[in-house]
């Protein structure tokens, strides 16, 4: 369970970034904006990789590896600049919850090609967060 701890900690980092982002895209072309944050975040990630000597385990990841996780960040990528997008069109308590449909898609993607077991209550769970985004995205 002590994942869930970091799962939690992940939630409202990342409900801090929205209302960040919403601050801070005024004015700001959406891609130049993800741009900027991206040079932040790398800046930031290879500094902990540094910090903690990790960096020496680089040249122990496998091809395959490597390849999932470079379309994992062809895809973060994808999404972030669509993300500020509509963080710049939309607001920030409409733009956040249809984010957190990736929840929903998860699930359906991992029961799909992780094989990951779905039960009714995750079903159910998937169906009334749905709801909930459609709800609050069309929320006036």
């Amino acid at each position: 369970m002590f994942w869930l701890i970091f799962a939690f900690l992940s939630a409202f980092f990342a409900a801090i970034t929205a209302v960040l982002a919403k601050i801070g895209i005024k004015n700001v072309n959406s891609n130049l904006a993800t741009a900027v944050r991206t040079v932040v975040i790398l800046i930031f990630a290879w500094g902990i990789v540094f910090a903690q000597g990790t960096f020496k385990q680089l040249g122990e990841i496998s091809r395959f590896s490597l390849l999932f996780l470079i379309l994992s960040g062809i895809a973060t990528g994808l999404s972030w600049l669509f993300y500020f997008r509509a963080l710049q069109l939309g607001q920030a308590s409409h733009v956040a919850p249809v984010d957190k449909l990736s929840l929903v898609l998860t699930i359906i993607l991992a029961t799909i090609i992780l094989k990951e077991k779905f039960t009714f209550s995750i079903g159910l769970g998937a169906v009334l967060m749905s709801v909930g985004a459609i709800i609050i995205a069309l929320a006036k």
